[in-house]
């Protein structure tokens, strides 16, 4: 029996030429492609910016600076079969190894062993509704900060 629950997660915003670094993922309830700003679970007792820098040193071997909170996102959807509803605290970020933005995409891991796709996909796209972005709520908070985030990203 799964038991539903709010899980918090944080994620790191990383522009680069009008580009987000994004996690792929296919819904097949849906029959849907989506994209996620990278992150994870905050685990207990450990403030959110330092999940932030362990996820991404964790699934896919990089490092993080100018690490910034931007907002909260609540994010509350129906995905894969289920329920969900996560509190997200949202970073921009800049990757320390300048070959990640060379790279259109990687593959990053799960601690179960699991890989997944990031790629960089078009902020413009997003917002013409052409890619979909999740949470909800997420491009309306980088608007709001774009211009620091995207000095931060060069």
């Amino acid at each position: 029996m799964t038991t539903e629950r709010i899980r918090p997660i944080a994620i790191g915003v990383i522009i680069n030429d009008g580009r987000i670094l994004a996690f792929e993922g296919y819904d097949p309830t849906k029959d849907q492609t989506y994209y996620r700003p990278p992150g994870g679970g905050i685990e207990f007792f450990e403030p959110s910016a330092q999940a932030l820098i362990r996820e991404f040193k964790e699934e896919m071997n990089a490092d993080l600076c100018d690490v910034a909170y931007l907002g909260t996102v609540e994010s509350i959807y129906e995905g894969h079969g289920r329920r969900g509803h996560e509190i997200v605290q949202v970073y921009s970020a800049r990757l320390v190894d300048a070959r990640f933005y060379a790279l259109p995409e990687f593959i990053g891991h799960e601690d179960d062993g699991s890989s997944f796709k990031l790629k960089w996909i078009s902020l413009d796209a997003c917002r013409r509704d052409e890619l979909i972005l999740y949470p909800d709520g997420l491009l309306n908070l980088i608007a709001n900060d774009e211009q620091k985030i995207v000095t931060r990203s060069l």
